[in-house]
């Protein structure tokens, strides 16, 4: 006889799925976290936060509607850090009620702590007053999470040198910062501060940025950055950061040198398995701490489960909680589905970036034919009313079956706008579902016919071409 059923190691997204899934079969199911991290890395540290802090800076910067106020207007001359995490406290507070409540509901045990294995069905829970008790399952759920990676030549002090952790409870907004990594984390957060008025330099050791992404949207989120005054420096590494007691040196192997206020670290994650002793239950982690699963997302251990960000790509919220939810099934010997092949993308830049499919580049590369539709917000009377006459939609069509191969959106709302494109491709539909679909006027959805219509037109031009 176990204790439970299940126990799940983590409350975050993948975490919390897994166990709310198992208990929604019928099974006796805890879950084990710090008292002060219900919700996980997501809710504290990462997506919410970060995308609350998002909105805030948007709003009160009023930088999405200068283009039709004029360049100079605001909505808050001087903004301050009460000011921006006034609203992520808000977010984060509802949003760990939601959790418990959720939990509760299902009569999922919220043990406070942290765990260990003992062996491979047996936990230690320390709790927080220090008291050790064992507890024990007939399958486990690793969902831990991440935390940011910190080199090791780096003297973090969490006030001037920062990782993607403590760069929310910066003291004040810095007049200027250097950005080393151009990934997703790095390039949110440059948007962000930028926005704020910070001025910012990304130092990246790679030639360019978001290499997964279609080339012509990267080049249109590096031109409104570099309008934004920010400042990149692809192909260089950063050999020093200098502590002053005015602010930071950044010494750049080149020779540069990048005087600013801050320095933030983006420099990848690190899975949260140091604690967790896991080789007294036969398992192990690689060394950015990740855990190797098979296609069920069990472990070596059979009935020892890992999910989430702890298990490395794509890491992202939306497919942690995917992954949590098809452990608890084939636990609890439920059928399920496997995870389509079709996931988005969202990268929350200032414009917001999402894509679902190939690339331009991949397409190319594949040697598979394929014809572009674009559309741009500027043309969309949506766009106008709402101020952005930068956004645009672009469709990867083939010529041959008229289906989807991609979708790339880049501006205000892409990151809802691409399920329009993820639903049709999932469901197999042609380009001319678009063409012939009514969509709401004025809308940015309404971007699908344009893109579709455009494509067509040119699949036509050469289909009369050829004869």
């Amino acid at each position: 006889m176990f204790d439970y059923d299940m126990i799940v190691i983590g409350s975050g997204p993948g975490g919390q799925k897994a166990a709310i899934a198992a208990a929604k079969l019928g099974r006796t199911v805890a879950v084990i976290d710090r008292p002060d991290r219900l919700g996980g890395v997501s809710l504290h540290t990462g997506t919410i936060p970060s995308k609350t802090l998002r909105e805030a800076v948007l709003y009160l910067t009023g930088l999405t509607q200068r283009d039709l106020y004029g360049q100079s207007y605001r909505l808050k001359e001087n903004i301050t850090v009460t000011d921006l995490t006034a609203r992520t406290e808000h977010v984060v507070g509802r949003e760990v009620d939601v959790i418990r409540s959720q939990l509760s509901r299902n009569h999922v045990a919220l043990l406070a702590g942290t765990a260990r294995f003992e062996d491979e069905h047996t936990l230690v829970l320390e709790e927080p007053e220090g008291e050790g008790r064992t507890l024990t399952a007939e399958h486990i759920v690793i969902a831990t999470g991440t935390r940011p990676a910190r080199p090791s030549t780096v003297e973090f002090d969490g006030r001037t040198i920062l990782d993607s952790d403590n760069v929310l409870h910066l003291e004040r907004v810095p007049r200027s910062m250097v950005i080393v990594g151009a990934g997703v984390i790095g390039m949110e957060y440059a948007s962000m501060f930028a926005a704020l008025g910070s001025k910012v330099t990304v130092v990246e050791q790679r030639p360019g940025m978001l290499d997964f992404c279609d080339a012509e949207v990267v080049e249109s989120l590096k031109y409104h950055l570099r309008d934004l005054a920010v400042t990149f420096r692809f192909g260089e590494t950063v050999s020093a950061v200098e502590r002053h007691t005015n602010g930071t040196l950044t010494v750049l192997a080149s020779g540069k040198k990048i005087p600013a206020d801050a320095v933030m670290y983006s420099a990848g994650r690190q899975g949260l398995t140091d604690g967790l002793a896991l080789e007294k239950a036969g398992l192990g982690a690689d060394k950015r701490g990740r855990i190797a699963v098979d296609e069920h997302y069990r472990t070596s251990v059979p009935h020892i489960y890992a999910v989430g960000d702890v298990i490395g790509f794509p890491a992202l919220a939306a497919t942690s909680m995917e992954q949590g939810r098809a452990a608890a099934y084939h636990a609890c010997g439920e059928p399920v589905h496997p995870m389509h092949d079709l996931q988005p993308i969202g990268i929350y830049t200032i414009p917001e970036i999402s894509f679902i499919g190939r690339t331009e580049a991949q397409l190319t590369e594949e040697c598979v034919p394929f014809e572009v539709g674009m559309s741009r917000y500027r043309e969309l009377a949506r766009g106008q009313i709402i101020g952005d006459s930068h956004g645009m939609l672009k469709l990867l069509v083939s010529p041959q079956d008229r289906k989807l191969l991609g979708v790339h959106c880049f501006g205000t709302g892409a990151t809802e706008l691409i399920h329009i494109g993820q639903t049709v491709m999932g469901c197999g539909g042609t380009v001319d579902y678009l063409v012939d679909a009514v969509f709401n006027y004025p809308t940015l959805a309404e971007s699908y016919k344009v893109a579709a219509l455009d494509a067509t037109n040119r699949i036509r031009q050469i289909d009369r071409l050829g004869g």
